[in-house]
């Protein structure tokens, strides 16, 4: 059977169609270097809205925290910010919010409130992750009667109600309260969550190649641990704190909502918020806007860590 001829310019019309990417299709390099977890995490960060919007709120919180004399010429915290005179009056020119009933300047207030706020949920959490790392990490890396005594411990504490144990401890400490007190106190009751997750984490690494091959060449334990394993793990851990954070902020609220937070002198949503539920009837916006404050900073730090678990996590970004 008399085989088909292809003529040379047939041939060279083939191989150059071959060799043109399709229309639209990026043309891959082959001896690139593939994209790491928290390359691939930031290209899908930067595509999605709801990061933007909830990087800019927390970045603008931030800045009220930190430089609150930029938002306002009016400090609360002065000896005649308050006029008995102009209480619960309403908005007015140079007053955007009005009047508290003490006669304090609302906008002030609220944005002073944002520093201790932050200052509480920042430390905690950061407390928080580093007691709960430490114990999660040992119990999953090196197993046995260890694992086992750092679990019970750790399931002794999450069986505590977190927020009713902080109302129970800061009540018996009212001599005591302060900004240092209150994030102590959420720090001892809040980490059981994270060593779980850590835990997990590392139980799922440390049967891994890698870890072998380091164990391998001669590396400790705790140096494969520290070097391998816990930088492996960061991904769930950085995204429960980002939603922690917010949680914190509102344990913190809570608890000045009750009296047995910061003390009277410290500027807080909380304590404003339990100070305008008096007169919520006959002047509902001097409860609206700490309030207001409050729910858009935490919700800002939850739709962060909304997005950023949807970017590390390939299978809920497929979902």
């Amino acid at each position: 059977m008399r085989e088909p001829t292809t003529r040379p310019d047939q041939h060279h019309f083939f191989a150059d169609l071959d060799e043109t990417p399709l229309l639209g299709v990026d043309a891959v390099d082959e001896h690139a270097a593939p994209a790491s977890m928290w390359q691939d995490a930031w290209r899908n960060l930067r595509r999605r809205v709801l990061f933007w919007i909830s990087a800019v709120l927390i970045v603008l919180v931030l800045a009220v925290a930190i430089v609150p004399s930029l938002f306002t010429s009016i400090d609360p915290n002065a000896n005649d910010a308050c006029d008995l005179s102009h209480s619960l009056e309403g908005p007015s020119a140079g007053h955007l919010m009005g009047y508290t009933f003490q006669g304090c300047d609302v906008y002030a207030r609220v944005v002073y409130g944002a520093r201790p706020s932050i200052t509480v949920g920042v430390l905690t959490t950061i407390i928080v992750v580093l007691i709960g790392v430490a114990v999660g990490a040992l119990a999953g890396f090196y197993g046995g009667w260890f694992d086992s005594l750092l679990s019970r411990v750790t399931d002794i504490f999450f069986a505590i109600p977190f927020v009713l144990a902080a109302i129970v401890v800061m009540s018996s400490l009212k001599a005591h309260r302060g900004v240092i007190t209150v994030i102590i106190v959420l720090g001892v009751f809040g980490w059981p969550q994270v060593a779980r997750i850590t835990r997990g984490a590392v139980l799922g690494l440390k049967n891994s190649d890698f870890v072998t091959a380091s164990t391998a060449l001669g590396t400790t334990r705790m140096t494969t641990l520290r070097r391998h394993i816990l930088p492996n793990a960061a991904a769930p851990i950085i995204v429960y704190a980002t939603v922690a954070l917010g949680t914190f902020i509102v344990a913190e609220a809570t608890l000045s909502f009750l009296g047995i937070g910061l003390p009277p002198s410290v500027i807080s949503w909380g304590a404003d918020i339990s100070q305008a539920q008096r007169n919520i009837r006959t002047d509902p916006m001097v409860l609206f806007w700490p309030a207001a404050a409050l729910a858009i900073t935490v919700l800002s730090f939850i739709m962060m860590g909304d997005v950023v678990r949807d970017a590390l996590d390939p299978k809920a970004r497929k979902r």
